[in-house]
């Protein structure tokens, strides 16, 4: 009878043993947690003390049970969706980190599979090197093991119990990523365990990084991390020239204003002339060629660095022989180079400089052209230069190879040449408020100014008409762009029908323009702007939400020239925001089908948004939508989801262009503030509801 007893006892002791083991595993499966070392071995002893009834005391002790901790392998890539410092297009060799973690609980390797398999690129750009950071210095080096060009499987060194390895990846990022676009670098392809994709059950997939003992109870584990970077664009340089356009007298001086700026988003760093003295020769410059019929004026003052050339136009700019001071024979100096500094910051302009040069031509007919180059190096090394009126330029665009000295003209066209004439020609700008140059999508004489009407459209959603008249005040600025005082003729060629359209110069007395085909005749003194406003009435009945808008053209006519005219369009809009909303049902609960709309069952509600007004072209009256506020209140008639569902706070409520949301009425109420919303940029607002 003991000794069956005994059997009895060791077979519940074994049966114990094995529970004990599988709910280890499934625990581990699924909460992190200390773990103990595999291999470790945990021991059990019971004791007792008894008496026997007659005073006498007594102890004893149970047999020992021991049991082993299993192996148990685990892995961990980090990060997650991850960022790093922004890269510029054409930059080499920018590292990308990521963490390898053993998260087991014993020394385990981890394999990474053959030609750089394991890793992925997405964006313009390519994979130079990647390594397993053996010598933990952050960057490859000799002695690093080799993860991409590895022609096997390559096996890390064994890592400890919740020891790490770091892997850095080099990429050469394209010279013509675009900015704002993502290098993505990718390690594994663990599909399962979202978010972070860790500590999977690995399946021999195409681009995997898994452990390798197989001395575990719960099989090979893989994992997948990722980080990315911007492309910020490099260091631009925009070399801006303010000239008169004429008309100018014989001997006069032409007065011209150089700013450079630095549109990108990193420094412009030094360039060096080739030929110029040493300890003047390097930095950023503004070289200015001295117009061909014109010589540079005395009596004026450069800045301290600024050099000379007497070298003819034909030869290139930064080979020019140029000297610290002036010749005393100022008709000889060709151009000047001014030194802005030795770097100019991102975001920055330079002081404006001025030159002035006498007109020395005898010959009317010919005007006087101007155009200068800046000259830099970007911050991967390349030479970066801008022609005054041309757009940004980036690294060896070629702007530097023409003859300035070229008639007429001093340009190869790729830049925006300052022309002061001596002859009188009529011509004419007028555009948004203070924007007269502005550009359109497709030219100069489709830029416009989108304004929407306030009436009307208040209560009235997508696919119906407003309700009331509306009326909006549009500014627009005419400029006397020719070279002496002219009379401009306004008119309203293309009018929307049951517009109406008038015209102020105080904002007090208006002249219709339409219907009837009226006209405004407005001088302007040359070389100057001058403000109208242009009040545009809109009929009832019209689509609200028109994504086209409605648009009114203007046109300023020259009575010097009358063949000179342009145009800008005025476009009204019936509101500018869309929003469209959709609902999605989820059934988990297994009553009914998926989408089924039955208690338990959550509801994902989606406010699509967007800013229909157009955008495009340069220095355009935008429509930017400011201070957006989107309310969700669930108890506001003829809601009433604010009773019948629970919010649900996980996911928390979400909104692509960075809305703050606020949850607030025991969370049936939420506010979404988004600070700005431009023309064309959409978003979404989701936020989910479970049916009570």
């Amino acid at each position: 009878m003991k000794n069956k007893l005994i059997s009895s006892t060791e077979n519940k002791l074994r049966a114990a043993r094995f529970l004990a083991l599988l709910a280890f595993c499934a625990l581990f499966s699924s909460v992190t947690f200390a773990q103990t070392a595999g291999g470790t071995t945990i021991q059990n002893q019971a004791s007792a003390t008894y008496s026997d009834g007659n005073g006498n005391n007594f102890s004893t002790v149970s047999n020992t049970v021991t049991v082993t901790v299993a192996n148990v392998s685990g892995l961990t890539i980090t990060p997650d969706a991850g960022s790093r410092t922004s890269v510029v297009p054409g930059q080499q060799n920018a590292l990308f980190s990521l963490r390898v973690t053993n998260t087991g609980n014993f020394a385990d390797q981890v394999r990474f599979l053959a030609s750089g398999q394991s890793i992925q690129l997405t964006g313009s750009g390519t994979l130079a090197a990647a390594a397993i950071d053996v010598d933990g210095s952050g960057t490859i080096n000799t002695g690093d093991t080799d993860i991409l060009a590895n022609g096997a499987d390559a096996l890390s060194a064994s890592i400890a119990q919740n020891g790490f390895i770091d892997v850095i990846v080099s990429v050469n990022i394209n010279s013509n990523a675009a900015a704002a676009s993502t290098i993505n670098i990718r390690l594994g392809d663990a599909t399962t365990g979202s978010p972070s994709f860790d500590n999977q059950l690995a399946n021999s997939s195409a681009r995997e990084v898994r452990t390798v003992s197989t001395a575990s109870v719960n099989g090979l584990r893989e994992a997948r991390g990722d980080v990315s970077a911007t492309v910020d664009s490099d260091a631009q340089l925009l070399l801006n020239l303010t000239a008169p356009t004429g008309p100018v007298t014989f001997g006069s001086n032409i007065n011209y204003s150089w700013e450079l700026c630095n549109t990108g988003l990193r420094p412009a760093e030094s360039i060096t002339l080739i030929n110029a003295p040493s300890g003047s020769n390097s930095g950023v410059f503004i070289i200015a060629p001295v117009p061909v019929g014109t010589s540079l004026a005395s009596g004026q003052t450069f800045p301290a660095g600024t050099l000379y050339s007497t070298s003819a136009l034909s030869v290139l700019p930064l080979t020019a022989n140029y000297t610290t001071t002036a010749p005393a024979d100022l008709s000889t100096v060709r151009r000047v180079a001014y030194n802005v500094g030795a770097t100019l910051a991102n975001g920055v302009c330079a002081p404006a400089i001025s030159m002035a040069v006498t007109v020395t031509t005898t010959d009317a007919t010919l005007d006087i052209y101007e155009i200068g180059d800046a000259f830099a190096n970007n911050m991967v090394g390349s030479v970066i230069t801008d022609q005054s009126g041309d757009t940004v330029s980036g690294a060896g665009d070629g702007n530097a190879n023409f003859d300035e000295g070229s008639q007429p003209g001093n340009a190869d066209g790729n830049g925006v040449q300052q022309i002061t004439t001596l002859t009188r020609t009529g011509s004419v700008l007028i555009g948004p408020l203070n924007s007269p140059a502005a550009v359109g999508p497709n030219s100069n004489n489709d830029d416009y100014t989108n304004r929407s009407v306030t009436t009307g459209i208040a209560g009235v959603a997508f696919g119906g008409v407003t309700t009331a008249p509306g009326t909006v005040i549009f500014s627009n600025t005419i400029f006397n762009s020719g070279n002496a005082n002219d009379t401009f003729v306004i008119t309203a060629p293309t009018v929307p029908t049951g517009f109406t359209v008038e015209i102020s110069l105080d904002g007090t007395t208006y002249t219709q323009l339409a219907p009837g085909g009226g006209s405004l005749s407005v001088p302007v003194a040359f070389g100057a702007p001058t403000t109208v406003l242009v009040r545009v009435t809109a009929p009832a009945g019209l689509q609200v939400l028109e994504s086209a808008g409605f648009s009114v053209t203007l046109r300023a006519t020259s009575t010097v020239t009358p063949g000179a005219y342009n145009e800008t369009i005025d476009r009204v809009y019936t509101g500018v925001l869309r929003m469209d909303k959709t609902a999605v049902v989820t059934n988990g609960t297994g009553v009914g089908a998926p989408d089924a709309a039955v208690p338990g069952a959550v509801i994902e509600y989606t406010i699509s948004y967007s800013n229909i007004s157009s955008t495009g072209g340069t220095g355009n009256g935008v429509l930017t939508i400011n201070n957006l506020v989107i309310t969700e209140d669930g108890n506001n008639l003829p809601n009433n989801w604010g009773a019948t569902t629970t919010h649900v706070a996980s996911p928390a409520p979400s909104d692509s262009q960075s809305g703050t949301i606020v949850l607030s009425n025991s969370d049936t109420k939420l506010v979404n503030t988004v600070p700005t919303l431009a023309p064309q940029v959409s978003g979404t607002f989701k936020f989910r509801r479970t049916i009570n």
